[in-house]
């Protein structure tokens, strides 16, 4: 190998040559990897808040001791997002479809209508403020109904015509 000479610097072509070679190699590896990550990370969230939406319901129903939802999500026909407003949030409290909280004190004009996941008033009477979140935020990335007997169907849309 030869000397450089002063003022001589840099690396010859077949080193550069090499080191392209080695990144190319590594690229051609990492990148597939790296969507095939991605696109898994997004079907395991979907499954995750499905899981949570579900459990949420069985918990909430549970809680309630009720067997079948009086007036559940899919009755309208339409798909929420909002779990303010689901599995049911037309069952009115005094009326024969909210008779009796899990105390077995009866509900009142006061309380919230329906059996809902997020902000539900667990207590009815004067235990109106106490408020029950099921799942962690009012919203979710996908759309859901439900049956009454507390059966969630997850959707990617709306699927409301």
């Amino acid at each position: 190998m030869r000397m450089p000479k002063r003022g001589e610097k840099g690396f010859t072509l077949i080193e550069l040559l090499i080191v392209v070679a080695i990144l190319g190699v590594l690229a051609a590896i990492v990148i597939p990897n790296v969507g095939r990550f991605i696109g898994r990370g997004e079907s395991e969230a979907k499954d995750t808040e499905f899981t949570n939406i579900q459990n949420a319901v069985i918990s909430m129903m549970t809680d309630n001791k009720i067997a079948t939802l009086p007036n559940p999500a899919d009755t309208t026909g339409e798909a929420t997002q909002n779990m303010g407003a689901f599995p049911d949030s037309t069952s009115v409290a005094g009326s024969n479809d909210k008779l009796l909280d899990p105390d077995a004190v009866a509900y009142d004009a006061g309380d919230k209508n329906g059996y809902i996941l997020y902000q539900h008033d667990i207590t009815g009477g004067d235990g109106q403020s106490s408020l029950v979140n099921y799942v962690a935020t009012g919203n979710t990335t996908y759309w859901y109904t439900c049956d009454a007997l507390g059966t969630v169907i997850q959707y990617d849309t709306d699927p409301s015509p």
